[in-house]
């Protein structure tokens, strides 16, 4: 369709955190780093992985602990649950999670047609998903 806008990918996962120090250190923990900030008047601290996935952490949360309305109460909000952060081999990934001492919160799973995925959450609660394709 001529008139579709040309999307490349997707350039970053924006994630509302309440501390940079403990997120850095989970986030750090899967790979990324630092490369700019905090910046902004929200601020955002940008984190990315050798693997191209760039982060860029929210830091305006208001509580240190608080429940993710998306996903830990009964009533369903619209929103983004969880991002996926594609791995070559789950089954590695949650060896080094596991040796990382970092809860697997949902998973394995075995999707129809071969994929696989397990979710963590991060010190905030935000879901993310390691999802190793078919």
């Amino acid at each position: 369709m001529a008139n579709n806008i040309h999307i490349t990918g997707v350039a970053h996962l924006g994630i509302r955190v309440h501390d940079l120090d403990r997120s850095r250190k989970f986030y750090q923990q899967l790979g990324f780093e630092l490369i700019a900030g905090p910046v902004g008047p929200e601020p955002v601290a940008i984190l990315k992985h050798p693997g191209g996935v760039e982060i860029n952490l929210i830091l305006n949360a208001a509580k240190a602990a608080a429940e993710n309305i998306l996903m830990d109460v009964a009533e369903k909000y619209p929103g983004y649950t969880h991002a996926a952060l594609a791995v070559r081999d789950l089954d590695a990934a949650k060896a080094r999670l596991d040796e990382l001492d970092i809860e697997i919160t949902g998973g394995p799973v075995d999707y129809p047609g071969g994929a696989r995925g397990l979710f963590i959450r991060d010190p905030d609660r935000n879901v993310v998903e390691l999802y190793q394709p078919a």
